[in-house]
């Protein structure tokens, strides 16, 4: 049987109908979306690119205007008004392009061609100034041309056939390179002379080898001041013979003589940043906390001037920031007279290189004078970490250890400890520790007593030896006074131990090597255990200490202090090192430094 369109039509009443769902409407909207950005992206594009290419045409126009304005004067003529050459062209003007206000800047230089020799030629070519190139450069302010970049175009004019004759005049040959004896291309060099007439003033650039030629200029003495400088580089100069603030100039102002070369060169580089932080000993900050700094590199002699000086406070939470530095040694001076300096991170003074970020700590303390700062470098200038230093005068004789620091508590009255048992007695008898009596008698019991926590900061940590002083009477018995450590860096967890690192073992004897397992833990605490075998006598405790390096203790210095003033003797020791020793060490004023750079066998 054949079946009609109508007939299939009314068996299958959905067959003829079209639709879409949800999700494929949103599916052919996000896809629409797509095409459509593309497209509007590839548009903008387009659009962006023709209204740069029409700036760039506009700009042309009007450099070509100029250019061809330049090229109808005068060979003699073609030069800026106040610079070198000297010529009647403007430096710098405003001109107007299709109504378009566009900023142009116009540079001459005279060329030495090889066709006749070079000044520096044997024989030289006694007038090098064989043409001139102009460069002009046109800018628009951004708000007016939108996205335009500067476009520059440059010509030469060449004199007239037989008008090259000898020149009186003479030449400025300038090199410019970094620290490193790199050439510095595109360094801006500034020129003025006021001494002839009319004055001069050229700004130039060097070239890819750092170099600029200034041709054919006019003879002057010690007249002619240059400086170089490029952005976000330090800058270099000649100064004038005489002046007040410089009178003796390492590097004078350039003298041009007839037919001759001054060649002058100038080192610049990156700049650099210093951040100051002025901290004590456990890393607190010292704040508002006033200093001075000067560089090493001199600009004149007789009497000295340095390139670099000047002075800061840091802020309230110890920290500045000084911008801007040449690479150079720098020296810094703590200049708080409530402090004293007790060493600094790294040590001063400190060799700054070209473009980097230079941490320097200077740790401080309240002051007590007199006191003495002992620096040690080894053989290759670097801290000298863990040597003895004895200064002796008299009956007086005191030992530390660059890079480690002592904390000592000799007094528990009040906030000397955390917490304890209820049977140590913390004020009998003053700075010292024993037993409580209960009803005339010391307990026989284990008792306890936990030290408050002592925070030496930075989480560079290392621990050294544990020391005590007491008294420990023989009926008091076996291990009646014993110690466990605690460290941490959390300042709450505190599992103390002993020598092995387990609950179960102690410390007893004065002078054990702590081994807490955790060097890099800022908190640390003590448990000071006493007992008795007899009830009429008690192990007394006056004083513990426990050596310690961290991250704002000087690793080649120790500081002494709270010294009398006279002629102290000092020995040194280092295991691998030279003994140095000195008999003649002053302390005269309330601080003072002794350097020492310590020898191996």
């Amino acid at each position: 049987m054949t079946t009609t369109p109508s007939q299939r039509s009314a068996s299958h009443p959905h067959a003829s109908e079209s639709g879409f769902t949800l999700i494929e409407i949103m599916v052919g909207i996000a896809l629409f979306s797509i095409v459509s950005l593309g497209i509007y992206g590839v548009y903008a594009n387009i659009l962006n690119s023709i209204v740069k290419n029409q700036w760039r045409t506009i700009a042309v126009s009007a450099l070509q205007n100029e250019l061809e304005t330049i090229r109808g004067m005068k060979f003699e003529d073609v030069g800026t008004i106040g610079g070198y050459p000297a010529g009647k062209i403007p430096a710098t003007s405003t001109v107007f392009q299709a109504g378009i206000p566009f900023l142009l800047s116009v540079t001459v230089r005279s060329v030495d061609d090889p066709f006749d020799g070079y000044a520096t030629s044997t024989p030289p070519d006694t007038s090098p100034a064989d043409y001139k190139i102009v460069e002009l450069t046109a800018t628009c302010r951004i708000d007016i041309c939108f996205n335009f970049n500067p476009t520059t175009v440059t010509t030469t004019v060449a004199p007239n056939t037989g008008l090259e004759t000898a020149s009186n005049n003479g030449s400025i040959f300038i090199n410019t390179f970094d620290a490193y004896g790199q050439p510095v291309a595109n360094a801006n060099v500034t020129v003025t002379n006021n001494t002839v007439t009319p004055h001069i003033l050229v700004n130039d650039t060097t070239n890819n080898s750092g170099f600029l030629a200034l041709l054919d200029f006019p003879t002057s003495t010690m007249s002619y001041n240059i400086k170089v400088s490029k952005t976000g580089y330090s800058s270099d100069q000649t100064y004038p013979l005489g002046g007040v603030a410089n009178p003796n100039p390492l590097k004078t102002d350039a003298t041009v003589a007839k037919q001759q070369i001054t060649s002058v060169s100038f080192a610049i580089d990156k700049t650099s940043t210093a951040n100051i932080k002025t901290r004590n000993r456990t890393c607190g900050a010292v704040a508002n906390s006033t200093y001075s700094v000067s560089g090493s590199k001199l600009i004149g002699t007789s009497p000295d001037v340095l390139k670099y000086s000047g002075s800061g406070t840091t802020d309230g939470a110890g920290n500045a920031t000084l911008s801007n530095l040449e690479w150079d040694i720098y020296s810094f001076l703590n200049t708080n007279v409530g402090y004293d300096l007790t060493g600094s991170i790294p040590l001063l003074p400190v060799n700054i290189a070209p473009a980097t970020s230079t941490d320097v700590s200077m740790i401080l303390q309240p002051k007590s004078p007199s006191s003495l700062l002992v620096t040690l470098r080894d053989e290759n200038s670097q801290p000298l970490f863990g040597a003895a230093v004895t200064l002796t005068k008299g009956t007086f004789t005191k030992t530390l250890y660059t890079g480690i620091d002592t904390f000592t508590r000799t007094d528990w009255t009040s906030s000397g400890y955390s917490s304890q048992s209820g049977n140590i007695d913390t004020t009998s008898i003053p700075g010292a520790l024993t037993l409580a009596k209960t009803a005339g008698a010391y307990p026989t019991s284990s008792e306890w007593l936990i030290s408050d926590t002592y925070d030496i900061g930075g989480t560079g940590s290392q621990f050294f030896e544990f020391f005590w002083t007491s008294v420990v009477p023989p009926q008091t018995g076996a291990n009646s006074l014993q110690f466990q450590i605690a460290t941490n860096s959390d300042n709450a967890t505190w599992n103390f131990t002993g020598p092995d690192r387990t609950p179960a073992s102690y410390y007893t004897n004065s002078g054990d090597l702590i081994n807490t397992g955790s060097n890099g833990d800022r908190y640390v605490r003590y448990k000071v255990y006493m007992q008795t075998a007899d009830t009429n006598y008690t192990p007394e405790l006056r004083d513990i200490s426990f050596n310690h390096s961290s991250d704002c203790i000087p690793r080649g210095q120790a500081f002494f202090n709270g010294l009398s003033t006279g002629i102290y003797s000092i020995a040194i020791q280092k295991t691998g090192y030279v003994t140095a020793t000195s008999s003649n060490v002053a302390v005269s004023s309330d601080w003072q430094e002794y350097a020492v750079q310590m020898a191996r066998p």
